[in-house]
């Protein structure tokens, strides 16, 4: 693991710079809109208002009694955004060196920084939407103790994202197919996670291929802390836990094998 460390150390060396790529990064997701800054943070908004707005206040439909919660549209807004910021903060990571390819030609500078940059611009949209959201659920529970696992909740998502966006960034340079099929994979993701429907509604015998998709963790966590109160079980830590380290692992060898030759696939 001595090269993932590496070039985890060359991130936090570059904090200052990264930090400023992360910020005009942002800044060029609304660059030239009459709204400005508040766009990247309205449409993911607006989003989820519509999915509360359409099953809990137009349609009024309901949950079966095994699940979180019994209203749908309060059971979607808890679990798409959590996924919205998941596929955002994947697909701009596995794009990021692709679309940095000149920039990298010219300038020695570490791949990494690049897929942290597009990471954490997503992160800087989504994560003030999603405590926003938690700051809303709360009080149903009346600020249980349990809203404290949000925090490790975000960490997790953020690690997550970054070792995966950094693994399919190399893949996707090494062979531009990885892009369709990842996003492909990121399309009908929604419907191998516990978003749409209550983990109770699936098949028992069939549940262990919703836990193949790393984001299943995530909404589980989240679901529990803000529909129920309660603190995310340890299969939920355990399984991300696991992604974790698969990933980790897997970057290690795969930065390790292509480091001559990343630049020249770009």
């Amino acid at each position: 693991m001595l090269t993932l460390w590496t070039e985890m150390r060359a991130v936090w060396n570059a904090r200052a710079l990264v930090w400023v790529l992360t910020r005009r990064e942002v800044a060029a997701r609304h660059a030239g809109t009459a709204v400005g800054v508040l766009w990247p943070y309205l449409q993911p908004l607006l989003t989820v208002a519509a999915y509360y707005l359409v099953f809990d206040v137009v349609f009024s439909m309901r949950l079966g009694a095994e699940a979180p919660t019994h209203a749908v549209g309060t059971f979607l807004v808890v679990g798409a955004l959590p996924w919205m910021a998941f596929c955002d903060a994947v697909s701009r990571g596995m794009n990021s060196l692709i679309e940095a390819g000149g920039l990298l030609q010219k300038n020695p500078l570490p791949p990494v920084l690049l897929v942290a940059r597009a990471v954490l611009a997503s992160m800087v949209i989504y994560g003030p939407l999603l405590l926003l959201v938690a700051l809303a659920y709360a009080p149903l529970h009346h600020f249980s103790l349990a809203v404290l696992a949000f925090a490790p909740l975000l960490a997790l998502q953020l690690i997550l994202c970054l070792l995966l966006g950094y693994l399919l960034a190399i893949l996707a340079a090494a062979l531009r197919d990885t892009v369709q099929l990842v996003g492909f994979s990121l399309s009908v993701g929604i419907y191998l996670t516990p978003i749409l429907f209550p983990l109770s509604l699936f098949p028992e015998n069939w549940r262990w291929v919703l836990w193949l998709n790393p984001a299943t963790a995530l909404v589980l966590g989240y679901q529990q802390v803000l529909l129920l109160g309660a603190w995310p079980p340890a299969s939920v830590w355990l399984v991300g836990l696991l992604w974790l380290a698969g990933l980790a692992l897997a970057l290690n060898l795969v930065v390790e094998r292509s480091r001559d030759q990343l630049v020249d696939w770009l």
